[in-house]
């Protein structure tokens, strides 16, 4: 079932095409920015919690090194007569 239209119609129509083919380009591009600044968010959130869990990692087996350094250097107790 085709419609045929007036010449006038379909000039119309050929034109309102042309001006909604940028507006949602437009729309698409915005959507393409957006999805690129959320996967940099996501990225950075995953590298800066890999960062955290490794200053932790660290710290923890500094301060484990640090502990183990001092047990070794504290004399024994010397029975004094």
């Amino acid at each position: 079932m085709t419609q045929t239209h007036s010449k006038s119609r379909q000039q119309a129509e050929l034109a309102f095409g042309k001006l909604q083919t940028p507006f949602f380009a437009k729309n698409h591009a915005v959507d393409e920015l957006q999805a690129a600044v959320d996967a940099r968010d996501a990225k950075t959130a995953r590298l800066k919690a890999a960062r955290v869990a490794k200053e932790l990692a660290d710290r923890k087996s500094a301060v484990a090194a640090l502990v183990t350094k001092r047990t070794k250097k504290t004399p024994t107790a010397c029975p004094t007569s």
